[in-house]
């Protein structure tokens, strides 16, 4: 195959696709069949939701390898597989058959040929299906991730898409909380955080099959993540929110005592010696916001080298190929 044709010598890395549903009995055979196709090396691993119709056994009559996580909710269901399935590279997919399972490859690809550990399928809808991607859903993802590109400095332009490639060594260092539809969300902060390499590639979306219905709340849902972001930004960038509170504060602390100032230096009293007394308060509340947010500031920066370092003892998703100095002199002869 020549010098750039040269197989990795640890041979191929071992993938396992994961597909957390809940009620998905009309479409979850054909997903599983879909990435069974794609991908005919890989493990398909279906963790079912605690689910009221047939969504377990038509995922095992299909091939699918089936897990039980009965606390509800997407996030449960994904910290379960990270946590119970040994793989090199992890696909994860919803299993409503929106996403498409002929874009694995590439992204596995991409993920070995650029040592990346996260691979995002950013969703492009079908223009042949109407309503794949309801208009409400597209608006608020947008503004999610412009809000977490400007926050978090990570740029991603497909935020809660649920169509991932993950390394190794990505799952096994994410201390993943989040109970539902957040959990992209935290994948996404937990890239940011660490820094690690990502990138993002186009695939389909498409509609449903007819008998499936979406889990998402848009409002709920939406408040979920929300709070969410907000959460991990008092976590990992206390000082951004410690600091823009101590700047209110103050703020309200000089239109306060702007007044009482002018007053003192035209009559030489302090009538309003109250509201001199609040400002002063207020200032003094402002100083210690900002001295909290620069000692959290310093602990969110403590806690994220220690994870940085649980990430690096992990080793890295193997190249698709190995260029040896050896091989490159070939390569020019």
């Amino acid at each position: 195959m020549g010098a750039r044709g040269q197989p990795f010598p640890a041979g191929s890395p071992r993938v396992a696709v994961i597909l957390p549903c809940y009620n998905e009995e009309a479409a979850i055979a054909g997903v599983v069949a879909d990435f069974r196709a794609a991908l005919p090396e890989a493990a398909v691993y279906v963790f079912d939701n605690a689910s009221t119709d047939a969504t377990a056994a038509a995922a095992r009559d299909a091939g699918a390898i089936v897990r039980a996580e009965p606390m509800k909710g997407k996030g449960n269901a994904v910290r379960r597989a990270f946590a119970d399935v040994d793989a090199d590279i992890y696909v994860m997919a919803d299993g409503d058959g929106t996403y498409e399972a002929a874009a694995a490859p590439a992204m596995i690809a991409a993920m070995r040929r650029e040592s990346l550990d996260m691979v995002v399928g950013v969703r492009v809808p079908d223009d042949e299906v109407q309503g794949a991607y309801r208009p409400g859903h597209v608006l608020g993802n947008r503004v999610f991730s412009f809000v977490f590109r400007r926050l978090f400095r990570l740029e991603l332009s497909d935020l809660l898409s649920g169509y991932r490639v993950l390394s190794r060594r990505f799952v096994k260092s994410f201390p993943s909380v989040s109970k539902g539809f957040e959990i992209e969300l935290e994948m996404s902060a937990h890239a940011a955080l660490l820094r690690i390499p990502v990138k993002e590639v186009s695939t389909r979306y498409g509609a449903r099959p007819d008998g499936s219905k979406s889990k998402l709340n848009t409002w709920l849902d939406g408040a979920r993540i929300l709070r969410r972001m907000l959460t991990f930004l008092r976590l990992h960038r206390p000082l951004l929110i410690f600091g823009g509170a101590s700047l209110g504060a103050a703020i309200a602390s000089f239109v306060l005592a702007v007044p009482v100032l002018i007053e003192y230096l035209q009559t030489g009293l302090v009538p309003r010696f109250p509201t001199l007394m609040v400002a002063t308060g207020v200032m003094l509340t402002a100083v210690m916001l900002f001295i909290v947010g620069v000692i959290l500031d310093a602990q969110a920066r403590y806690f994220s080298e220690m994870k940085r370092l649980q990430y690096l003892q992990i080793p890295g998703p193997a190249p698709a190929f190995v260029e040896t100095d050896e091989a490159l002199e070939t390569a020019r002869s």
